[in-house]
């Protein structure tokens, strides 16, 4: 008995051994051509939708309830490994999502950006815009395989086990952030309207809800990321303590945030 049950053991261990290493590998970080664009209704939608996520002050002023632009984050149209990219995006949702507690669509994945990074209200789920931004999304994950994960996606690892300094923050800021994001966070305003470099804090900014609020997560974008042009010239301490100075000026107030981890595994850095 001793001995068959050893071999059921063994055998199931080889099972699941022989699944792991068939699973496949991230598949490269790649975007298709603006020439594979279909044309008709369905490229017309992906185009819209570049601009709804390009645009996004200008073009939905109902739902942004301040001064940035979904690319404000996801930089270059959602093209940039490392800067939570949108290629690869369509196939792995439905998700799950620990600050929700639960499985999530795309849309409400969408939604919930508008209501913290955009800090406004969330688009109708079967409106022409929400229709248009999925488009967008769809197509710039052609070719990858539905249900994984494309290297480069969400804003690159980082070491949480690294200690934030906010007054060192505060030099590297000064340093190499306020030329652009200005003294005060508020941002560089354009002045045909919107910005030319988005506020990181003040009214205009994303609000403490977002993940960009989170010290760790903004670490790492800013890590891979800044200064605009010159990612990975940063330590990793500087981006953690410039991350944990600029995360924590004033900024608009999510009221649902409350909710948020309903299962009771809050992140160490999320906002109170």
């Amino acid at each position: 008995m001793t001995i068959k049950f050893e071999l059921i053991t063994a055998g199931l261990a080889l099972a699941l051994a022989g699944s792991v290493a068939a699973q496949p590998p991230a598949p490269p970080f790649t975007t298709p051509s603006d020439s594979t664009i279909p044309s008709g209704p369905k490229g017309l939608a992906i185009q819209e939708g570049k601009k709804l996520l390009t645009e996004t002050h200008l073009r939905l002023p109902k739902n942004v309830g301040n001064g940035l632009n979904c690319t404000s984050c996801h930089l270059a149209g959602g093209t940039t490994a490392n800067a939570s990219p949108w290629v690869g995006i369509w196939g792995v949702f439905p998700e799950y999502r620990s600050r929700s507690g639960k499985v999530i669509s795309l849309t409400e994945r969408v939604n919930d950006c508008f209501q913290r990074s955009m800090n406004g209200k969330p688009l109708a789920y079967d409106s022409a815009e929400m229709n248009n931004i999925l488009a967008y999304m769809q197509w710039l994950s052609t070719g990858v395989p539905t249900g994984t994960s494309v290297k480069g996606r969400g804003f690159g690892p980082f070491d949480q086990k690294l200690k934030a300094n906010p007054g060192h923050g505060q030099e590297v800021y000064a340093a190499k952030c306020a030329s652009c994001h200005g003294a005060t966070g508020a941002g560089t305003k354009n002045p045909s309207g919107g910005y030319l470099f988005p506020p990181v804090a003040g009214k205009d900014s994303f609000n403490d809800g977002a993940g960009m609020a989170r010290t760790y997560t903004a670490a790492a974008f800013v890590k891979h990321n800044m200064p605009l042009g010159q990612g990975g010239t940063l330590s990793d301490q500087d981006a953690l303590d410039v991350a944990e100075y600029f995360t924590h000026l004033p900024r608009p107030v999510y009221k649902f945030k409350a909710k948020d981890w309903p299962k009771g595994d809050k992140p160490k850095d999320a906002r109170g």
